[in-house]
């Protein structure tokens, strides 16, 4: 199994999926993508998961952000499990695409593999993974959740935003723990203090450490 991980590049698969055929890299073009694999169709937790993501749908969207689920089963199972999703998650609509693996193929080469659960054919499972791929086709952040554990999209949305956030700002400020939307942020230590006055003229603040070496520096960004 592929070891894909952050910064790799995701292979340009052509793939099989509710909205016909899709090659990756066309899918993703200039914009970041969620792209987010299951266990399998008509499963419990995964019907739950899937009619959320449908729910968050228009947050991801205002962000100008796509969803691309993965599931292995063919493409009329994706279509038939839809209506339960939808019935689930009522006034949620399923319209992003689902890839179809029924052959295991494709969680292998992008490192979705559960390593433990297995079909009654003895088949390895997909894992609860999670992939936030920037424009540039590269990984940018990974969840990776057993078959037993269904995701927290909040945490989803606000990691995403974490990663907005800092990309708009050439990647010279990150997120501190527990950080929400609107709340200060740090400035990375790539940036001297003169950067960090001409980047951020609103003024930051540095927090006085024992140490005094002045690196944990706070401010405020839209």
């Amino acid at each position: 199994m592929p070891g894909l991980t952050l910064g790799d590049t995701i292979p340009n698969l052509e793939v099989e999926s509710t909205h016909g055929l899709i090659k990756l890299h066309d899918f993703v073009a200039n914009s970041w993508t969620v792209l987010f694999s299951h266990p399998g169709d008509f499963t419990p937790v995964c019907t739950t998961e899937l009619g959320k993501m449908a729910a968050y749908a228009d947050e991801f969207s205002k962000r100008g952000v796509k969803l691309l689920g993965l599931s292995c089963d063919d493409v009329l199972s994706h279509v038939e499990w839809t209506k339960d999703i939808e019935a689930y998650t009522p006034g949620c609509k399923v319209g992003y695409p689902i890839i179809a693996d029924p052959n295991r193929e494709i969680i292998k080469q992008l490192n979705m593999v559960e390593p433990d659960e297995k079909d009654s054919s003895g088949h390895n499972l997909p894992s609860r993974a999670l992939h936030i791929v920037g424009p540039d086709k590269k990984i940018k952040l990974s969840f990776l959740y057993p078959a037993c554990t269904g995701r927290n999209m909040d945490e989803v949305m606000r990691a995403l935003d974490s990663l907005l956030l800092a990309a708009n700002h050439k990647n010279k400020i990150a997120t501190p723990a527990n950080w929400k939307p609107g709340e200060p942020v740090v400035i990375s230590p790539s940036a001297s203090d003169q950067e960090a006055k001409e980047m951020f003229p609103q003024g930051y603040k540095t927090v006085d450490l024992p140490s005094k070496k002045g690196y944990l520096r706070f401010t405020n960004v839209e």
